[in-house]
């Protein structure tokens, strides 16, 4: 911006002097007055006449009264022959001062070189100044086709070095890994074998859990070039600037020799072909055609690799994922317990922790978290303990910081009323008491009516152990604890409030997945309904029916009986334990918060016992009247 400033104000000058320069040498010929031979003979004769000044042809007429005028003389012949061929009088005449001046010299010849030569000059100097801001700037206006690459690993900086001593966990993903470190680093072994490098590997996985970390981390450890860019980067609104930045990164890097080409976010230019809208010429495509090129373009003992990163596979083009471009897909999964301590530990290593901080308790806290949650964790635990002026950080931090979040800041401004907060108590201890009562459901962490983000309470609760696939009981008792709050209010205050919308709406979602995607229902194994995405926006937009109206009414009573079994199953939990119900209740309203080992106590004085989740028949009829007439009774 201060170049540009400088720019402008340098261009204002010369517009300023240029404008000085004309008005001083032409501002005079607007006055003077042009004349003829007859003319000035006349006004010798009466005169009126001074002073002749004479330079070549051209003649200057002085006045008396100090005005001027211009006239000409005849070519080649004195000037005093003419006058007097003209009638002039002699003796007037020779009473006047003439001046001969050499013709050529002074402002004559000045006035048409300004005119002619300034204003290319100008206009020069104007696209060259615009040139040069362009070539300068940050955008860099004249280099569409170079490729905006950012350079790491051997070239680098050292501090920007990573290893694999900096990626933790990703056992299996940094094993596979490890041989395209090898290969870059003893390429001969190989190619004796009569093996290929792989020219592509292709790290999947879902967002933040470390793949262009592990990326960078294979760079450090074969210490060669690393080009990172984004797939997002190719692509700009002209045409063929993307295919002029692939051809370009692919040149820069066999010019470095050994080395990694890391494309971040590949599915912004690898999306399948074919789903441009209007029949136009789609610039990305052009863009995955070059990138198809390049990587065909690799010779046996070429030593260029190249990475990408995705967590959309399923969107990218097949011709992407043939063997001979990306011959290599890393998985990259969520870490468990023990990963995320390991996790925690490299991103605590510069901070100053407390001795009461327990990075285990936090990696139980924490399941489902990736890599960059963690480090959000972390961060967010550094600035509460910085914001509360203390020298370390402390474990209060490290839990306020994961509901923090999970769920956003405390809204300490947004009040309860006395009512409000009273049904919010008996909302989240419903919760909490059908969450222990039943044995497949989670046990309970934590309980608040503190308002959080959207939430103006919240049960947190935690996995007994790392779970990858869940049975269909498992799911009934989650569908049973959503509806546990609904319950509460019903049972304790005769209506519910706008605050189980949330909860009815996850129950809705699990329980209609039961029956269309995991095949848990009496329709049997089949799963029901295609969902369609348009390529080019890479979302669903819609769900195609591929199933008649029949089975769509059984889908809907079976996703009814779900719930409805659900609610029964609450409703008889907590009629049954009423009594606790409103104690959990009573001490929420007192406190706000309840912890686990709180939570133990109050349900452990009754010694609550633990069931299954049963599956009531529910008929039509009088025996759901008979139910809705005793809940309401209550």
């Amino acid at each position: 911006m201060k170049t540009l400033g400088k720019n402008l104000l340098l261009m204002l000058v010369i517009f300023l002097s240029i404008s000085a320069v004309f008005s001083l040498f032409f501002q005079p010929f607007t006055e003077i007055k042009q004349l003829s031979l007859t003319q000035l003979v006349g006004d010798i004769n009466e005169g009126k006449v001074k002073k002749i000044t004479v330079s070549g042809e051209e003649l200057e007429i002085t006045y008396q009264d100090d005005s001027k005028a211009i006239s000409r003389k005849e070519s080649e012949a004195p000037l005093s022959d003419s006058l007097v061929n003209y009638g002039a009088e002699r003796e007037k005449l020779n009473k006047i001062n003439v001046e001969i001046k050499e013709s050529g010299g002074g402002w004559v010849w000045l006035g048409p070189v300004l005119f002619s030569i300034l204003p290319v000059l100008l206009f020069g100097l104007f696209f060259w100044m615009i040139f040069r801001q362009a070539k300068t700037g940050a955008m860099q206006t004249f280099d569409f086709t170079k490729a905006k690459a950012r350079l790491f690993g051997a070239t680098g900086h050292p501090q920007e070095k990573i290893s694999f001593k900096d990626v933790a966990g990703q056992k299996e993903a940094k094993e596979e890994l490890k041989e395209i470190v090898d290969f870059l680093k003893n390429p001969k072994k190989y190619l004796k074998m009569g093996a290929r490098i792989p020219r592509g590997v292709l790290l999947l996985g879902p967002a933040g859990v470390g793949k262009t970390l592990l990326a960078r981390a294979v760079a450090g450890e074969a210490n060669v070039p690393f080009f990172s860019i984004s797939g997002s980067e190719f692509v700009e609104m002209f045409v063929g600037v993307g295919a002029g930045r692939v051809r370009d990164l692919f040149a820069t890097a066999k010019k470095a020799g050994r080395s990694i080409i890391f494309i971040d976010e590949l599915d912004a230019v690898g999306r399948a072909r074919g789903a441009g809208i209007g029949g136009g010429h789609d610039e990305r495509e052009q863009t995955l055609n070059q990138i198809l090129v390049e990587m065909d373009g690799f010779e046996r003992d070429d030593s260029r690799v190249v990475l990408a990163a995705t967590n959309r596979p399923d969107i990218l083009d097949r011709a992407l994922l043939r063997p001979g471009r990306f011959d290599r897909k890393v998985v990259l999964d969520i870490p468990d317990i023990n990963d995320r301590e390991k996790i925690l530990k490299i991103h605590c290593r510069k901070k100053p922790l407390a001795l009461d901080v327990d990075l285990r308790e936090t990696a139980e806290r924490t399941p489902g978290f990736t890599g960059a949650d963690l480090a959000n964790v972390v961060n967010e635990a550094a600035i509460l303990a910085a914001r509360r002026n203390k020298n370390q950080v402390f474990q209060k931090e490290f839990l306020e910081s994961i509901e923090k979040v999970l769920l956003g800041p405390e809204r300490k401004s947004h009040i309860l009323s006395k009512k409000e907060k009273k049904i919010a108590a008996f909302h989240e201890a419903g919760h909490a008491l059908i969450s222990s009562s039943l044995l497949e459901a989670e046990p309970v962490r934590k309980i608040s009516i503190i308002a959080r983000g959207f939430a103006a309470g919240y049960t947190l609760k935690m996995p007994r152990e790392e779970r990858r696939i869940k049975t269909k009981s498992e799911f009934l008792a989650e569908i049973t604890t959503l509806l546990g709050g609904y319950c509460a209010e019903k049972l304790t205050f005769g209506q519910i409030t706008t605050g189980a919308a949330d909860d009815l709406k996850k129950a809705s979602d699990l329980a209609r997945k039961l029956v269309k995607e995991y095949g848990m229902s009496k329709l049997g194994p089949i799963s029901f309904g295609k969902k369609e995405e348009l390529v080019f926006l890479g979302r669903e937009i819609s769900e195609q029916r591929n199933y008649s109206e029949k089975v769509a009414a059984l889908i809907d009573e079976e996703v009814a009986r779900f719930i409805k079994n659900a609610q029964v199953q609450a409703q008889r939990i907590l009629v049954r334990k009423k009594k606790l119900l409103g104690e959990i209740a009573e001490v929420l309203i007192d406190k706000e918060i309840i912890e686990r080992e709180e939570f133990e106590r109050l349900i452990g004085k009754k010694k609550t016992k633990k069931v299954k989740v049963s599956k009531p028949r529910i008929k039509r009829g009088k025996k759901e009247k008979s139910l809705k007439v005793k809940v309401k009774s209550l």
